[in-house]
């Protein structure tokens, strides 16, 4: 291909409102353009990056023994409704109405498949012997979340490759998940990606804990904790905090005392006001669990976890409980409850490091009044300690005697056990040997494929531009003659070019007649792995200059032979990805 007959419209500034380096480099290097607030369309040199992707999942599924199946984007609303997820979606879910036959229809613009896998295989599978069976479709999804500044990573449509699961019972279903789990770490080894597998929430109601996928950057969205010693890793919402280091506190205590905090309801306020840390309070949170009111207490410098407090309660559902409830329960307004006197009796479960709090401050459960001296055990009693905080960077990994490490990252891939959620109530049932009737029980499994990409260069990029790995690059090599108006030096660029061509390699030819530092800076840009610079010099010296992206100095090879040498690097760069992975080990 010629530079000059495709579009590779680079920018040399930072694009206005483009925050993070995935964003900027993909609009820079011109892999994307953007088409309004979170929607983006793939130029050229990023289609053949995303099809790369696409092909490489393609192949590996395929290798796990998953079926290809294309599934339509637009589903009515009531099959939403069915699973209850047009309320968890909210506005993520694109609604919309259109008429036909004289009534009106009311559509969705899919943010996953769930619902209408599950619905078509309600009708296409029976029995025990059409399992296991493992689907997978590439395509478009749509949420209603555009985050500005992110490019790609907050697109509202995005290119997703997922797969879905159809087994017989739970260890059927372990089966394919161990599938599917190791055709996606081949993925990501294969593109050179830097990934963790974590432990992560099921977001749906009696779900088992699943997996995430996520690439670890700096201006990643998401917060996962890390041990680094056994390799515990988890996000946010799941993980979990090993021992406390703590003793229960001895006495003697101060005395239990009530002082006004007029206006004073939040944590800062209150610290503000009486001259001490956020560590010496006692949060006290009303949560309806099951729809029954619960007192939840973490310490001032904490955040509570719901998905922690919902196992705790073992209740389905927890939620804040509105002002009228906590008033009624407490007999205070929000932000002065507290555990000690609470006007109704209650449930109360307490953080472990609640236990080792000594003389704290607590709501009064009385407007404008907090008490100090508050002690577990003399003042109030609990019914359950358990983990119910957010993990923290220092904390005590759950699985060693090492510590987790907070970091930021952003999500690419997600891997739940649904179970029969969605099977159950659609009517996705099978007879199994003894006539006897189940519900299907059913695996999800996702990637983004554009977060994918996105992540790549978020990990694959220096001070001059994208870094790509052989298997994504959206070509291999890069011949860059520095005279385009040089006769001699275009004949033997045009002739490598074809050679390499027919060799199977994937090569652009930089035929502009610009300046070599242009070329040079566009090269870097886009990181194309392989540049080979043709040079008037170089050529009557009867040597090419050979550079891989990642390396500081270049390498001299001879021009009869140089297609075969340069196709032979790229085989060996494709099979074993050694350089790319060298220098990412450096960074």
């Amino acid at each position: 291909m010629l530079w000059s007959e495709t579009l590779i419209p680079t920018i040399k500034e930072t694009p206005e409102a483009a925050e993070i380096p995935s964003h900027v480099l993909m609009l820079r290097a011109g892999l994307i353009g953007r088409a309004s607030a979170g929607a983006y369309a793939y130029l050229p040199l990023g289609m053949r990056c995303r099809r790369k992707a696409v092909e490489l999942i393609r192949r590996q599924m395929e290798a796990a023994g998953a079926l290809e199946v294309a599934l339509p984007a637009l589903s009515p609303v009531a099959l939403w409704e069915k699973t209850g997820r047009d309320e968890s979606f909210g506005d993520e879910l694109i609604r919309f109405s259109v008429r036909r036959h004289a009534r009106k229809a009311r559509l969705a613009l899919a943010p996953a498949h769930e619902e209408i896998v599950a619905e078509i295989v309600s009708r296409l599978v029976s029995s025990y012997r059409q399992m296991p069976l493992l689907l997978y479709r590439v395509g478009r999804r749509f949420r209603n979340r555009p985050r500005p500044g992110s490019g790609v990573m907050g697109a509202g449509e995005f290119m997703a490759a997922d797969a879905y699961s159809f087994d017989v019972d739970g260890e059927a279903l372990e089966r394919s998940y161990r599938a599917v789990y190791e055709a996606y770490c081949r993925v990501f080894q294969r593109c050179g990606l830097s990934y963790l597998a974590v432990e992560a929430e099921s977001p749906l109601i009696g779900g088992k804990p699943g997996n995430e996928f996520v690439v670890p950057t700096p201006s990643g969205e998401d917060s996962i904790l890390h041990c680094v010693d056994c390799g515990y890793a988890a996000n946010r919402r799941r993980a979990e905090i090993g021992a406390r280091d703590s003793r229960p506190p001895e006495g003697p205590f101060e005395e239990l005392r009530r002082i006004d905090t007029p206006g004073c309801s939040t944590v800062e306020q209150v610290t503000g006001l009486l001259g001490c840390c956020s560590r010496d309070l006692i949060k006290t949170l009303i949560y309806l669990a099951g729809g029954q009111p619960i007192a939840v207490l973490v310490r001032g410098d904490h955040e509570a976890n719901e998905a922690k407090i919902r196992r705790a309660a073992g209740a389905e559902r927890v939620e804040l409980a509105e002002p009228g409830v906590i008033r009624e329960v407490t007999g205070a307004g929000v932000g002065f409850s507290g555990p000690v006197g609470m006007k109704e009796k209650i449930p109360v479960f307490a953080d472990r490091d609640v236990r080792y709090m000594a003389d704290a401050i607590a709501g009064a459960n009385q407007s404008d009044a907090h008490l100090t001296g508050v002690n577990y055990g003399r003042d109030f009693q609990v019914d359950k300690f358990d983990d119910l905080r957010n993990a923290l960077d220092g904390d005590a990994c759950p699985r060693c005697s090492s510590k987790l490490s907070l970091k930021k990252a952003f999500a690419i891939g997600r891997m739940e056990k649904p179970g029969t959620w969605y099977s159950g109530r659609l009517g996705a049932r099978f007879v199994d040997g003894r006539e006897r009737t189940h519900s299907i029980v059913m695996g999800s499994y996702r990637l983004n494929v554009d977060r994918m990409i996105a992540g790549l260069i978020e990990t694959g990029h220096d001070e001059a531009g994208i870094v790509w790995p052989v298997a994504l690059a959206p070509y291999e090599v890069l011949l860059m003659p520095i005279a385009a108006g040089d006769e001699e030096t275009m004949t033997v660029a045009r002739r490598l070019h074809d050679e390499l061509s027919a060799a199977g390699v994937e090569v652009l030819l930089d035929d502009r007649d610009v300046r070599a530092g242009v070329k040079f800076k566009d090269a870097d840009l886009i990181g194309i792995p392989l540049r080979v610079v043709i040079g008037s010099r170089r050529l009557k010296e009867g040597k090419l200059e050979a550079k891989w992206r990642w390396d500081a100095d270049p390498q001299l090879i001879d021009p009869g032979d140089a297609a075969e040498t340069l196709a032979l690097w790229i085989e060996d760069e494709r099979r074993s990805a050694t350089g790319y992975n060298e220098w990412k080990c450096r960074e």
